[in-house]
C-alpha cells in the first residue's frame, strides 16, 4: 500500500510550484483560468433564463447575452492569485445568487474548492479554516432553499454531497502541505543559524590561537627584558625586537581577518592566505626567542594539503607550543609532522611539568584543537606523558 505522503507528493510538488512563480506570472495564470471557466459556466446555465428576464414567455434571450453573463460571473478568477479569499466571497455569493435564478451551482462549487485549497497552502490556518467554513454555510444554505423538503435531504445526501466533501479534501490537504512547507522552512532557517554559529565558532578559534600565541610570547620576551635591561642591554634590546615582530605579525593577522569579514563578497579582497604547514619553521623561531627550542621532524612525502588540513594542522602546532611556552616550564619541545598516503600525523611533545595547560579551563585551548580535528573526522588525544612531560597527538585525515 502506499504512503499518504507519495500519493500527495503530486499535489505538493504543484503547491511548491506555484510559490516558485513570481505574482505577476500567478495573477498572468489565473486570467488565463477565466476563459475556460466561462464557457464551463455557459454550458451549465439554463436555456432560458429565468421567466423575470423574459417578456410573457415569449422572447428568448440571446446566447450572446447569456455569454456576456458567464464572462462577467468569470471575471474574478483573475483576481484568485492576489485576493484568494476576497474572491472566494464573490463565489460563494454567485452560487446564492445563481440559486435565486434557477441555475446551477455545481461549477462554482468547485471554483470555490481550488480557492479552499489555494488558500489553505499559501494563507493562515484562521483564513483557510474561516474558507471551509463559509463554503460549507453557503452549501448548506444551497442545499435546503428553494426546493421541498425531501429534494433537500436527497441534495445533502446525493451525489451533490460530493461537492462538500471535495471541498474539505481540499481543505485538508492543502492544510498539510502548509504544514510541510512551514516545517521545511524552519529546518532550512534553523540549519542556517546553525551555520553562523559554526562560522562564529571558527573565528573564535582563530583569533584565539592568533591572540594567545602571540600575547604568550611578549609576555614572556617583556618578563626577560625587564630583568636584564640594567645588566645585559643588548638582550633586552632583542627581546623588545621580538615582542615588536611578534606584535606587528599578529596585528597583520588581525587586519588580515577583518578585512576577510568585511569583504567576504569581493573578489579583490587584500587578504593574505591563511597560515599553513610551511610556516611551521617560523613558528619554531618565535618560540626560540621566548626561550624554547622548538625541534622539527618531518616524515613522508611533504606535498599540498586541502586549506583546512593545512590550516587546522598550523593550529594544533601553534596552540601545542604556545602552551609548551606558557605553561610548561620546559627548555625544549619537539614537533613531528608525518605525511602518509591516507592521513596527516601530528605530535607535540615537552618534557616540562606535564600537566595540563590553564588553556583548557578557558574552555579555548585543548577544547578548540579537539573541535578542529573532530569537524575533520579526525582523532585527538592530549595528556601527560609516563616518562614525563605532556603530549599531544592528531591525526587528520586527507
Amino acid at each position: 500500500m502506499r504512503r499518504p505522503s507519495k500519493l500527495l507528493a503530486p499535489l505538493r510538488r504543484f503547491s511548491a510550484l506555484l510559490r516558485r512563480l513570481s505574482p505577476d506570472a500567478l495573477a498572468a495564470l489565473s486570467w488565463c483560468a477565466v476563459p475556460p471557466y466561462a464557457l464551463v459556466l455557459y454550458a451549465t446555465m439554463p436555456q432560458p433564463l429565468h421567466p423575470v428576464f423574459m417578456q410573457a414567455d415569449v422572447l428568448r434571450p440571446a446566447p450572446l447575452s447569456v455569454l456576456l453573463l458567464a464572462v462577467v460571473m468569470a471575471l474574478p478568477i483573475g483576481w484568485a492569485s492576489r485576493r484568494p479569499p476576497q474572491v472566494l466571497g464573490v463565489v460563494l455569493a454567485e452560487v446564492v445568487t445563481a440559486r435565486a435564478f434557477g441555475e446551477k451551482s455545481w461549477p462554482l462549487f468547485l471554483a470555490a474548492a481550488v480557492l479552499v485549497f489555494y488558500i489553505a497552502t499559501n494563507r493562515s490556518r484562521r483564513t483557510a479554516g474561516l474558507a471551509l467554513a463559509a463554503t460549507v454555510v453557503v452549501w448548506f444554505a444551497d442545499s435546503l432553499s428553494f426546493r421541498s423538503t425531501t429534494a433537500a435531504l436527497r441534495s445533502l445526501t446525493g451525489p451533490s454531497s460530493l461537492i462538500i466533501v471535495m471541498t474539505a479534501f481540499a481543505w485538508i490537504v492543502g492544510s498539510w502541505i502548509r504544514l510541510r512547507q512551514t516545517h521545511t522552512e524552519a529546518l532550512r532557517t534553523q540549519a542556517a543559524k546553525q551555520a553562523v554559529q559554526d562560522e562564529r565558532l571558527r573565528i573564535a578559534r582563530e583569533l584565539h590561537d592568533m591572540v594567545a600565541h602571540s600575547i604568550g610570547v611578549i609576555a614572556i620576551q617583556a618578563g626577560a627584558a625587564s630583568r636584564v635591561i640594567e645588566t645585559q642591554p643588548a638582550s633586552a634590546r632583542e627581546a623588545l625586537s621580538a615582542i615588536e615582530d611578534t606584535s606587528r605579525e599578529t596585528l597583520a593577522g588581525l587586519r588580515r581577518m577583518l578585512v576577510a569579514l568585511r569583504e567576504a563578497d569581493s573578489d579583490h579582497a587584500e587578504s593574505a592566505p591563511a597560515p599553513g604547514l610551511a610556516d611551521v619553521e617560523r613558528l619554531a623561531a618565535t618560540a626560540a626567542d621566548a626561550g624554547v627550542r622548538v625541534e622539527v621532524r618531518w616524515s613522508g612525502t611533504r606535498r599540498p594539503l586541502p586549506p583546512e588540513i593545512d590550516l587546522s594542522a598550523y593550529r594544533i602546532i601553534q596552540e601545542s607550543v604556545t602552551n609548551v611556552v606558557r605553561h610548561a616550564g620546559a627548555a625544549r619541545c619537539r614537533v613531528s609532522v608525518d605525511y602518509t598516503e591516507e592521513e596527516l600525523s601530528i605530535e607535540v611533545t615537552d618534557e616540562g611539568r606535564g600537566g595540563a595547560p590553564t588553556s583548557v579551563g578557558s574552555g579555548y585551548g585543548l577544547v578548540g584543537m579537539r573541535e578542529r580535528v573532530g569537524l575533520l573526522h579526525g582523532q585527538f588525544s592530549a595528556g601527560p606523558r609516563p616518562e614525563g612531560g605532556y603530549r599531544v597527538a592528531a591525526r587528520l585525515p586527507v
